[in-house]
């Protein structure tokens, strides 16, 4: 399979308002972690858990369960699975303003269109089939599914996988800009979701919301 042309969104801070549900979600695992007496630090705060998003999962276990064993981590990560798919189905969580419109309108012209999030494997999955957006993508790539060890690792399947010619990485943190730049995409950065200031720097151009996408994209894409 060969394709010309694709878009391929970053999940969390991007497509989808994620803080509504990881800080709830991050909590409640810390909790039942200290329930068991598994962990006995101080629940991590909004900022703390923002921040980590974006990192595959190893990554962030390193920064909040740094001194904790394989298995404890096995079990925060089943924990906090559960309490975000219960948190989804309560309804906690929204896309961004204008995401379907976009996604639809570059679905419409050709677009073919990607996730690539470095969440563990079905978040994505979930999150698009609890929005019905699934059928707009081509393909939902994670690192959970694929074991990748960072996000430009992840494009770079992707990209491979699919023979595409000509690509564009739409992201709100720096390793979505570094993910493109280092496989030689266009990038937008979207400032509006968890990067901190300066971190999107390196993109080529830089969106405040999802009104402006379309116009970023149909100048390498469509006609």
């Amino acid at each position: 399979m060969s394709m010309q042309h694709a878009v391929i969104f970053d999940m969390d801070g991007t497509l989808l308002q994620t803080e509504s549900m990881a800080v709830p979600g991050f909590r409640r695992t810390f909790q039942d972690l200290k329930d068991r007496q598994l962990w006995n630090g101080e629940l991590p705060n909004d900022r703390a858990i923002t921040g980590t998003l974006g990192m595959v999962l190893d990554e962030i276990w390193d920064v909040m369960l740094p001194e904790a064993d394989e298995k404890t981590r096995q079990i925060a990560t089943e924990l906090l699975a559960q309490h975000e798919e219960k948190l989804l189905a309560e309804g906690v969580v929204s896309l961004y303003p204008g995401v379907v419109e976009q996604l639809t309108a570059l679905h419409k012209k050709g677009s073919a269109l990607f996730v690539a999030s470095n969440a563990m494997d079905g978040y994505v999955e979930a999150i698009c089939e609890h929005f019905k957006i699934t059928h707009l993508f081509t393909d939902l790539y994670s690192a959970g599914r694929f074991q990748t060890k960072s996000k430009v690792d992840l494009v770079a399947l992707l990209l491979q996988t699919y023979d595409i010619k000509e690509a564009i990485m739409v992201g709100d943190r720096k390793s979505d800009v570094e993910a493109g730049k280092e496989n030689h995409l266009w990038t937008i950065g979207c400032d509006f979701g968890f990067a901190d200031s300066g971190e999107l720097k390196n993109a080529d151009v830089v969106i405040k919301s999802y009104a402006e996408l379309l116009q970023q994209v149909s100048f390498y894409q469509t006609k």
